[in-house]
């Protein structure tokens, strides 16, 4: 048996440059979250912002940890995000409402917190948090199950249908995962009027997924047939 080969200086150095490029844009996405509440809010005591920048650092870090250590090339894939990552013109515009969207989500809440425009009960703060934590826990399943989980929307050589874990119970489960974790956002906030925002997205986020759709049952063989088998994009026993 020939002894296994190790990885050579040049992977090694390519390797720790995704993992620097990984951790580094978390620190930076962190740092601007943090900004886009606490400026408007206008004061660091706002514990639903610290509490909430809390579980969203700790499950992000979480899960980039684990690609690093167990899917480098997803990781890869996940790293490259954003409309200026996108290809096709259509979703560089759906990505950049969405961009948008999400600050927007940030910025309106530490607003309302700030001027106490509405009132969210302790616990339904809590629950937010929780929200967010299961959104992101959503995610972490479809990356374990689907190697192919790109942030943007392109197919790959050796990419195959996959219909097991969360697939088999709809058909874009990373996309539940994100409507759990947005409308957990405003609500750990303390916010009402960020639950609005999101509605505001949602028409740019349904228009990318069934833009997706299109991509994959166009391109993707056995997509076809997994369509006619799980039924349900989005929600269970809905749509």
């Amino acid at each position: 048996m020939s002894p296994r080969r190790r990885p050579g200086p040049a992977q090694n150095k390519n390797v720790n440059k995704l993992n620097a490029k990984a951790l580094g844009g978390l620190s930076i996405l962190l740092l601007v979250m943090a900004a886009l509440l606490y400026l408007p809010a206008w004061t660091i005591h706002y514990w639903q912002a610290w509490t909430f920048l809390a579980v969203f650092g700790a499950s992000a870090l979480a899960i980039t940890i684990y690609l690093i250590r167990k899917d480098p090339k997803l990781l890869e894939r996940r790293v490259y995000a954003g409309p200026i990552a996108e290809k096709e013109p259509v979703q560089k515009i759906i990505q950049s409402i969405t961009s948008v969207g999400f600050a927007a989500i940030l910025v309106v809440s530490a607003f309302d917190y700030r001027f106490a425009w509405s009132h969210v009960p302790l616990y339904l703060s809590v629950a937010g948090d929780a929200l967010v934590a299961i959104g992101f826990l959503m995610i972490f399943f479809v990356y374990k199950e689907n190697t192919f989980a790109s942030a943007t929307i392109e197919l790959y050589p050796e990419q195959e249908v996959i219909s097991t874990g969360p697939y088999a119970l709809v058909r874009h489960p990373m996309y539940m995962g994100g409507f759990f974790l947005l409308v957990g956002i405003p609500l750990s906030l303390g916010s009402w009027w960020g639950l609005f925002v999101i509605v505001l997205m949602m028409p740019a986020l349904l228009w990318r997924l069934v833009e997706e759709e299109k991509l994959l049952a166009k391109n993707l063989p056995g997509y076809l047939q997994y369509q006619s088998r799980v039924r349900y994009r989005l929600v269970p026993f809905i749509w």
